[in-house]
């Protein structure tokens, strides 16, 4: 099984006046390429710092991250915006769409970012939202979608760019029982579908427990649970 992310020794400190605060201290792992990994553990122990430095949203400390084998401190800005534009996909638990643009809009977003034209990037919105069960509130803006609905929407956006991998911080958190199952089931069936890798970051133990392996993080340090 290929390697897609690495993560070597990392470590992760932030400093609040004199204060030291060592969240990440020495952690090692791997995603391989169209796995699902799960990751647990108590509030304020580094979930989401760790998945923003697997994305490159944020910098180790010290250690080292490699994507496909390339030490991502090595690269060039320009091929670390390429890593993270089109490689890997972000779902967050807070969908972060844009109010003023109707769902489809918000799907095509990544391509007109990087300056596509619209008629472009229709096409492909348009199939992301029915592969996301949304084809008939393709129009609707956020205001009108509920937090099910918007988290679909925001799914589909990740998926926009076929990325190798999408990152997903607490995913469900943000919704009720019924319908966070339903969004974990729908990344379950993208997974077999695009043949993606999935990192999901969650508190929820029994939708960890359904991917492929459970990394739990306890005091700063990564458990194999599973």
């Amino acid at each position: 099984m290929n390697n897609l992310i690495e993560c070597v020794d990392i470590f992760k400190t932030y400093h609040d006046g004199d204060r030291e605060l060592r969240i990440l201290t020495g952690i090692g792992l791997t995603v391989h390429e169209k796995e699902i990994l799960a990751i647990s553990g108590p509030s304020g122990v580094g979930k989401s710092t760790l998945l923003h430095i697997m994305g490159t949203l944020d910098k180790p400390t010290s250690g080292e991250v490699r994507f496909r084998g390339e030490l991502i401190e090595s690269m060039g800005r320009r091929a670390v915006g390429r890593i993270r534009n089109e490689d890997i996909g972000f779902v967050f638990q807070f969908y972060h769409l844009l109010a003023e643009f109707t769902a489809l809009e918000n799907v095509m977003m990544p391509a007109l970012c990087m300056g596509a034209r619209r008629s472009a990037c229709v096409e492909r919105a348009e199939q992301l939202m029915a592969q996301v069960g949304l084809a008939e509130r393709m129009r609707h803006k956020p205001g009108q979608l509920s937090g099910g609905e918007q988290q679909r929407v925001a799914i589909a956006r990740a998926l926009y760019n076929r990325p190798a991998v999408l990152l997903c911080d607490e995913p469900t958190g943000n919704l009720d029982e019924g319908t966070g199952s339903a969004i974990a089931d729908l990344l379950w069936e993208i997974h077999e579908e695009e043949e993606t890798a999935l990192v999901m970051v969650t508190h929820d133990e029994g939708l960890a427990a359904r991917a492929d392996r459970w990394i739990h993080l306890h005091e700063g340090k990564a458990e194999q649970r599973a």
